[in-house]
């Protein structure tokens, strides 16, 4: 996870096909778990609206950069600080524990 002038990239690890929608923390990255097989977009598109939910953010205020065909991917926060998103994965990890 980076600082940018525009918000916060954040490092994803995309599993598309999954037998239901997760998202898990690891060391400096997310893995999401999503059902959309990887189609035409679909599955990056079911993980942008899942990366939203989970931090409580707009679909609109998360945009894929990097790695539309790859398991590696670095989506773009817009409009929050480093220190709101580890506050928000923080309290959605324990949350679902």
């Amino acid at each position: 996870m980076e600082s940018c002038q525009e918000g916060v990239v954040l490092a994803v690890k995309a599993f598309p096909g999954a037998k239901r929608n997760a998202i898990r923390e690891e060391n400096d990255f997310l893995k999401v778990y999503v059902t959309q097989i990887p189609e035409k977009g679909k599955a990056n598109e079911a993980i942008r609206k899942q990366i939203a939910k989970f931090l409580n953010l707009r679909t609109s205020q998360v945009e894929l950069l990097h790695g539309e065909t790859s398991s590696q991917k670095k989506f773009l926060l817009r409009q929050v600080s480093i220190e709101e998103v580890l506050t928000k994965i923080v309290h959605e990890t324990r949350r679902l524990e």
